[in-house]
């Protein structure tokens, strides 16, 4: 399982968040392709390590830098088999302790705040991003069910659409019965 530069690859996926729109939204990535739960004879499962999760947020044409008049604020986080599947701005609502370091289903997690959402300095040009949970290369987060989803809860309005990306950094590992079993619990919605 350890990190290393021929059995790691990259996949990644994006959500919109829509301008003027309350609540969250999510996006799911699939990865049937990538996981096999089921141990046969001496065959073993195949899970997901996720060693790193690089998080982009960026303009609504998914190459400019956030305006320096945003003023929304939202949180994310990416979800282990949660199964919500691909649901717009609105859509949705993430239960408070769905980014909370108790979810066994958060892989990653953080928060944005526009450069205007920070009242105590109103000439403030820059966004702030607070990383608040990140797998490691040391002990990465094994997804052992079929998707993981990039959802977000939307605080304060974001002024215009925004795109939130991850490009994660990850590897098929075998898993033995007993840490297979143990994933799969840990795992379960």
């Amino acid at each position: 399982m350890a990190y290393n530069i021929k059995d790691v690859f990259y996949l990644s996926t994006s959500a919109t968040i829509a301008a003027a729109t309350a609540n969250g939204g999510s996006a799911q990535l699939d990865l049937s392709a990538y996981i096999d739960p089921i141990a046969r004879g001496r065959t073993k499962g195949t899970g997901l390590a996720i060693y790193k999760v690089h998080v982009g947020i960026m303009d609504d044409d998914k190459s400019n830098p956030i305006d320096d008049s945003e003023s929304g604020v939202f949180s994310y986080g990416l979800l282990a088999g949660a199964g919500f599947g691909d649901i717009a701005t609105g859509g949705m609502s993430i239960a408070d302790t769905g980014y909370s370091m108790t979810n066994s289903l958060l892989i990653d997690s953080g928060q944005f705040y526009g450069p205007k959402s920070q009242v105590a300095n109103a000439s403030n040009t820059v966004s702030m991003y607070n990383s608040v949970l990140t797998p490691s290369t040391e002990v990465p987060y094994v997804v052992v069910r079929d998707n993981v989803c990039l959802t977000y809860q939307v605080h304060d309005n974001m002024v215009a659409a925004t795109t939130l990306s991850v490009r994660l950094e990850c590897a098929q590992i075998s898993l033995d019965q007993a840490t297979l079993n143990q994933l799969l619990r840990t795992q379960t919605v």
